[in-house]
């Protein structure tokens, strides 16, 4: 191959990478249902959540765990309590976030009921959370050892994470980034349970009230959807 069939070659390799950038400036993202309007709100609307705490964290200074999972809801005696739509850190507050959404319909309820594992899920885990040290990083066994009893007697149809599980070791990870990025972690008070309830504000009027000791806030997304769809980009 001579020198000048070199040249164009790679002129028409570089033509293709610089195609293939514009295509991915151009790309659209987009989602629909509960989960990709949870994933937006992370991305569009933290600063809501945290104003309605008046949290004075920046959103760029917190931590979003998008979805978390530990385990199935679990049947009785399980240590499995399910996932979170989101958990959300800042310096200030660790907010625990459910989701619900209007599910394109003209939701009429002016009441939200949360779940009962809903509910054991956030008390269990904000259990873990005021009693999670920094002792106890790599070492679950002596976690378990100190706390199990505490932990059967105040939750008697569940069990503690197991050592060696990946539930453990999910939840020690995690605990252990919270610990890091919120300054009041141990602190129940600063525990906030969330639910985010999505609506469009031209079919829907957003619930009122919500039962338990749940903080509701509702998001419109009437304005970003692409017939039923939400921009992620």
């Amino acid at each position: 191959m001579s020198i000048r069939q070199v040249d164009i070659e790679e002129k028409k390799e570089w033509q293709r990478e610089i195609e293939l950038e514009r295509l991915g400036e151009m790309s659209k993202i987009l989602g629909y249902g509960e989960d990709a309007l949870t994933l937006w709100a992370l991305k569009q609307h933290i600063s809501d959540i945290l104003q309605k705490f008046q949290d004075q964290t920046t959103p760029a200074n917190c931590l979003v765990f998008y979805r978390p999972s530990f385990g199935r809801s679990g049947e009785e005696k399980s240590a499995q309590i399910g996932e979170f739509d989101a958990i959300l850190v800042s310096s200030e507050n660790i907010y625990l976030i459910e989701s619900k959404w209007d599910n394109l319909s003209r939701f009429k309820n002016d009441e939200i009921t949360i779940r009962d594992e809903q509910e054991l899920r956030h008390r269990v885990f904000s259990w873990y959370i005021t009693h999670w040290d920094r002792k106890y990083s790599n070492n679950w066994g002596n976690f378990m050892k100190e706390q199990i009893d505490d932990f059967q007697k105040k939750f008697t149809e569940k069990r503690i994470a197991p050592i060696n599980s990946i539930l453990a070791r999910n939840l020690e990870f995690i605990l252990s980034n919270l610990q890091k990025c919120c300054k009041n972690f141990s602190s129940e008070h600063n525990i906030k349970n969330v639910l985010l309830f999505f609506h469009n504000r031209k079919f829907t009027t957003p619930p009122s009230k919500i039962s338990g000791n749940f903080n509701l806030l509702s998001i419109d997304y009437s304005q970003e959807i692409m017939g039923n769809f939400i921009t992620l980009d």
